[in-house]
């Protein structure tokens, strides 16, 4: 249990891990959904079970950061940091979690150092306790303001390795790398096997090896999507891993984590044993079947992200990452060359040094490959993306580059060998004025940091609402000044005497319903709805009436112009 004092988090000083049993993060407010429903679980499809997943005694919930941010924005209408906020307050016991790019945030370029240092400073006081940091190169320099802003703020610091394989992503390399980020201040290691290809005896040997060489817990995170996600955990778990990512049933599996009640049974009974109630997880894993149900109705949830793909296994690529590919070519009316995508794509992570195929590099490399198969020869055409890859724009790549590739990509531009964000001036300020009234509070600037354009049109549509909002109290106010004025003078009768005011319409109805081929109209009385164009029209006279009370005149003159 975590100590919030003024919404700031202060760590026990208890340890983080405690025994031989093995804890569970669930992913079912994030990861789940975002692998198997393309992010579209909303708050109202969370709360109600929040309250027996805060009783269950998960190590950590995530529900934050990834792909959600940007889905809560552009998709869904919800604003990020406020669902944040409900859940905090929704599941007081548990940790909460969240996914960070590194240098990236949740966006797709690198940001400055303050703006790095704001988020997370501000996704802790809105209620996250744990941040899991990765960067898709593997480039420990990305790491270290989130790190360490992590820590300044009182979270619990958790970089990630974003595991692959290659000739050079041996053993030793990701020893070296957990020291490495142990020495850096992690408070927790992650392996972030984002593609299933962590197979399980590498596993037990690897985790065999971490738990040799660094003091901190190892949180290991895989898949299921090639069928070994559970092995890769029964093996990892006999070997001393210290937590693991699991999803509730109905949305386990698959695309997304092995399911949280299999591996909590399959451990009943060993020293490993999480301790955790199976019959709280039924209890929500009822009201995530209703929500699963749903998302399949909504067309977000599609059966076959539950089919077994050993593609992965292949050609190291995630599956994600493969359907993509297969829409690209889709539109390019190209899908008898899906294979040959397929061979190009290793050969291009050769050529480019072997980068980790997660986001934003699974995309760079796979729409790389198919211009080179469909351009008809190999790097005619660069992608901006690959191209600033090549150029350094990412961080140091793993591995020595083909030099012919380069030239061919970035021409006689200058390779940055430096961490990009030292290149970055400070832009919160900036960022700030360029979004000026829209944003009412940092939160605010910070979406518009991340998407732009999303977020410009999500501010946008807020106001918007809230004005529609505060007209319908306006009207509201003025329908009743009308009322209680007409009701001592008689106004209306004589003075507009072509128009039925509208409290004088039959059970309240505006002009407008009076007409059949038009549609129905909410009353005036009731507040904010489609009968404001009409209210306006109605009120429009009232603007030229001299016995009106003058503040109800001008308020009504005000309103009719304005519509």
């Amino acid at each position: 249990m975590v100590i919030r004092i003024s919404r700031k988090i202060i760590k026990p000083a208890k340890p983080l891990v405690r025994g031989r049993k093995l804890n569970i993060t669930d992913t079912i407010l994030r990861d789940a959904h975002q692998s198997q429903a393309a992010t579209r679980m909303r708050l109202e499809d969370m709360l109600p079970a929040c309250a027996v997943l805060d009783s269950i005694g998960y190590w950590s919930l995530e529900c934050w950061g990834g792909a959600t941010f940007d889905s809560c924005i552009r998709f869904l209408d919800e604003d990020p940091w406020e669902r944040l906020r409900e859940l905090r307050k929704a599941l007081p016991n548990t940790r909460l979690q969240m996914l960070l790019r590194g240098q990236n945030i949740l966006g797709y370029r690198h940001y400055s150092d303050d703006v790095v240092d704001r988020y997370c400073k501000k996704s802790i006081e809105n209620g996250i306790d744990v941040v899991r940091i990765f960067d898709a190169l593997n480039d420990v320099r990305n790491l270290e303001t989130a790190m360490r802003s992590v820590k300044e703020y009182g979270g619990i610091c958790e970089p990630a390795m974003s595991y692959t394989i290659s000739p050079v992503h041996n053993e030793q390399y990701w020893v070296d790398m957990a020291m490495r980020l142990e020495d850096m201040g992690a408070d927790v290691i992650g392996v972030k096997d984002m593609a299933n290809l962590l197979l399980p005896m590498v596993a037990h040997s690897l985790v065999t090896k971490l738990k040799e060489r660094v003091k901190v817990p190892i949180h290991l995170h895989t898949h299921n999507s090639c069928g070994t996600g559970d092995m890769i955990y029964l093996m990892s778990a006999l070997a001393g891993v210290d937590i693991v990512d699991c999803a509730l049933s109905p949305l386990g599996n698959g695309t997304a984590q092995p399911a949280t009640e299999s591996l909590v049974a399959s451990l009943i009974g060993h020293d490993r044993a999480t301790g955790l109630s199976l019959e709280k997880m039924s209890e929500a894993a009822k009201h995530f079947r209703e929500i699963a149900d749903k998302l399949k109705l909504q067309g977000h949830l599609d059966p076959r992200v539950l089919q077994v793909d050993t593609n992965s296994l292949i050609y190291q690529v995630p599956g994600g990452m493969l359907s993509n590919l297969i829409s690209q070519l889709k539109e390019a009316k190209a899908e008898d060359r899906y294979y040959d995508v397929l061979a190009e794509i290793p050969r291009i992570r050769e050529e480019s040094g072997y980068p980790p195929l997660v986001t934003p590099t699974s995309q760079i490399v796979g729409t790389q490959a198919v211009m080179n198969i469909l351009g008809g020869e190999r790097y005619k055409m660069v992608g901006k993306e690959f191209r600033a890859m090549m150029r350094g724009e990412y961080g140091t790549l793993p591995a020595p580059v083909n030099e012919e590739v380069r030239k061919k990509c970035i021409g006689d531009d200058e390779v940055i060998t430096c961490r990009p964000a030292d290149l970055l001036a400070p832009e919160f300020e900036k960022l700030s004025q360029e979004i000026g009234e829209l944003a009412r509070c940092e939160e605010d600037v910070l979406s518009y940091a991340l998407f732009p354009q999303v977020a410009t049109a999500f501010l946008e549509n807020r106001r918007r609402k809230e004005s529609i909002s505060g007209d319908g109290e306006l009207v509201a106010v003025i329908a009743a000044a009308i009322k209680a004025f007409r009701e001592k003078s008689s106004f209306g009768q004589d003075e507009a005497p072509d128009r039925q005011t509208a409290d004088e319409a039959p059970d309240g109805a505006t002009d407008e319903q009076l007409s059949d081929e038009k549609p129905e109209q909410q009353p005036l009385d009731e507040g904010p709805g489609p009968s404001h164009r009409s209210a306006a029209q109605d009120l429009r006279p009232l603007y030229f009436t001299q016995g009106v009370r003058p503040q109800i005149r001008n308020a009504a003159g005000k309103y009719a112009t304005q519509r």
